[in-house]
């Protein structure tokens, strides 16, 4: 069965989308069968694996809405191992039509995924950078969330922030969740302040912190645009090396 992961900071641009990408296909190229599911309307993750989200037929949003299956959302072998399940913007709209919805709108995704959890080693799930209905569904889905930090001052505040979200969710709604772990982003050996946000987060925080730091890195940043993970676009590189890594320990986690 597959072991689903929330990929969530509420905090934007802290490496969420991109740790989604490539640590999904570095743990596809590892034999392991994945599944991304991008619930962010602005469909980062969808454009980020060289998919069109303007030309779709099935999103998560017609998922969400019960008007295809999960399999019918699903592309297969975007890289190797790995599937999709796109988004694109017309999940904007899905908050207000979950909301006004005669059903249970925090369990949709949870009941979609079910059916396909099963032909899967990991599901990663990549959350928009906000608590709303989109959110609360990937991690009522969600076995575990995995929190991306950026480097940088307000890194501990964001992460609190995060952390009361979770256990507001697992006390109503999934009372297994936890966290899966935390990993570091964007990291630059140069100044203090990168070493100074790692050292005062493992100072103050009790969940698991992942030993692989994912660098700073212009190949990281370049790949989306060529529609590659990492892993494709600069497989020699460190920022690859570095999810690699990361993807050894997320997979050795799981026997844990």
């Amino acid at each position: 069965m597959g072991r689903i992961i929330a990929v969530a900071n509420q905090k934007g641009g802290v490496g969420k989308t991109t740790t989604t990408i490539n640590l999904s296909a570095a743990i596809g190229e590892k034999k392991k069968h994945v599944l991304v599911v991008d619930i962010d309307p602005q469909g980062n993750t969808t454009n980020g694996f060289g998919i069109d989200k303007l030309n779709l037929e099935n999103t998560v949003y017609e998922v969400l809405l019960d008007e295809c299956t999960a399999k019918e959302a699903i592309i297969k072998d975007i890289v190797d191992g790995v599937d999709l399940m796109p988004a694109n913007v017309n999940l904007a709209g899905a908050e207000i039509e979950l909301v006004s919805s005669d059903k249970p709108s925090a369990n949709i995704l949870k009941s979609a995924l079910d059916y396909v959890k099963n032909e899967y080693d990991y599901i990663f799930l990549d959350c928009p950078p906000s608590l709303n209905i989109l959110t609360v569904n990937a991690m009522t889905a969600a076995d575990t969330v995995l929190v991306p930090i950026q480097c940088e001052y307000y890194a501990l505040e964001g992460l609190s922030q995060l952390i009361t979200t979770i256990n507001r969710v697992k006390k109503k709604l999934n009372p297994s969740l936890d966290i899966e772990g935390i990993v570091f982003t964007m990291y630059d050996s140069r100044p203090n302040l990168s070493t100074q946000v790692v050292q005062n987060v493992k100072e103050h925080v009790k969940q698991h912190i992942y030993q692989t730091i994912i660098p700073r890195s212009i190949r990281l940043a370049e790949a989306p645009s060529y529609g590659e993970p990492i892993t494709v676009y600069d497989p020699k590189s460190a920022g690859a090396m570095a999810y690699s890594s990361l993807a050894d320990e997320v997979i050795s986690r799981k026997d844990l």
